[in-house]
């Protein structure tokens, strides 16, 4: 019986780099031994790119996730037309087929057939349609797995980890939509998640200004005085240790963030340059606040360099470790909650200090 998780994978992007790099994860068999993995994809495609970047790595077609096979790298068939692949192109044909694999990969997540789901990069432009209305993976998955709970975005790596109050937004946006109340509702997200997801008991949290130099009191902008100042003071009456709002420039510089569990950032660059600045090939994109366990790798599709061979592969291993850990964590939560403790007291009403274990209150 395969009592590994099962991580549904999904090809991402066909003329990037997610088939190298899924490889290239796999070529190592100790993976196995944490982890069933099943490819969302095509036959035709993963041995084509098998073939361009010259790995050993051989696939297990099976007709859906049920029929995979611990120790093997299994493929579930989602893309019934023939493909081109045209390395480093976004195409019609590549963005259908990457939704093809999404969409089949939170199907089977919905059936029970996977346990986590970790999503190789796709281009939001090629795979935008009628089915695809969404600025990413991120939105899509909260509307079809989310069961009505609101995505939180946190990047990571092992020096940083940044979760952000908007995520897809233009600039121009950002400003007006920084209201107490979302600032709010982010910091409790990821107090929770920090918590539950990443076992740190008492989180502390940064939270960053949106203007240069968190405002300057009010000569550069009010957004602080009148959203993220009173949302940290409502949220440290609540018993979170959240603190802030720096000025992103000195918080970064000066390596403030090292004495922090994780940092709230009002939008995606803010957040994003530094960690990716800090560390760019081992970061990892988790979706908190959702019942499915979300991850992916920290970057796009690579079209750069897509079909050469020379794509790091780290950033995926470590999305798929991540997304074991959660998945891990939460289950061990969800047993603690089901089977808590008895209460320890001891009864005023008997002279002894024994202590009373198993008393029942009566009706």
């Amino acid at each position: 019986m395969n009592n590994n998780i099962r991580v549904g994978i999904t090809q991402g992007d066909v003329n990037g780099i997610g088939y190298e790099i899924i490889l290239k994860v796999f070529a190592d068999p100790e993976m196995f031994d944490f982890c069933t993995p099943i490819v969302y994809g095509s036959p035709k495609i993963a041995t084509y790119h098998r073939k361009v970047v010259g790995s050993q790595t051989n696939f297990n077609v099976v007709d859906n996730a049920d029929q995979s096979v611990a120790g093997r790298l299994n493929l579930v068939n989602c893309n019934a037309e023939e493909v081109k692949v045209d390395f480093g192109m976004p195409t019609q044909e590549s963005g259908k087929a990457a939704f093809q694999a999404l969409e089949r990969a939170v199907q089977e997540y919905r059936d029970g057939l996977i346990d986590v789901l970790v999503t190789a990069p796709i281009n939001k432009n090629s795979i935008h349609s009628e089915e695809f209305n969404f600025p990413g993976h991120t939105e899509y998955i909260a509307a079809k797995l989310g069961e009505g709970n609101k995505p939180l975005m946190i990047l990571m790596n092992d020096a940083l980890k940044v979760a952000l109050v908007t995520i897809h937004e233009p600039i121009s946006k950002v400003a007006s939509l920084i209201t107490k109340d979302l600032v709010c509702e982010k910091i409790k997200q990821l107090n929770t998640s920090l918590r539950y997801d990443f076992g740190i008991e008492i989180p502390k949290i940064a939270v960053l200004a949106l203007n240069p130099h968190a405002g300057d009191n009010g000569l550069i902008g009010n957004e602080e005085a009148n959203a993220i100042k009173p949302a940290i003071d409502e949220m440290v009456a609540e018993n979170i240790q959240c603190f802030g709002p720096f000025s992103a420039d000195g918080f970064f510089g000066s390596g403030e963030y090292r004495k922090f569990d994780a940092v709230l950032a009002m939008y995606h660059d803010q957040g994003l340059i530094p960690l990716k600045a800090i560390s760019m090939d081992d970061g990892v994109n988790f979706t908190a606040g959702l019942p499915v366990v979300r991850t992916s790798p920290d970057h796009g599709t690579a079209y750069d360099i897509a079909g050469k061979g020379v794509a790091d592969e780290n950033s995926l291993r470590q999305a798929i470790f991540t997304a074991l850990d959660i998945f891990k964590r939460r289950a061990i939560e969800y047993q603690i909650s089901r089977n808590p403790l008895k209460k320890q007291f001891f009864d005023r009403r008997d002279d002894s200090d024994k202590l009373k274990l198993d008393t029942q209150d009566e009706a």
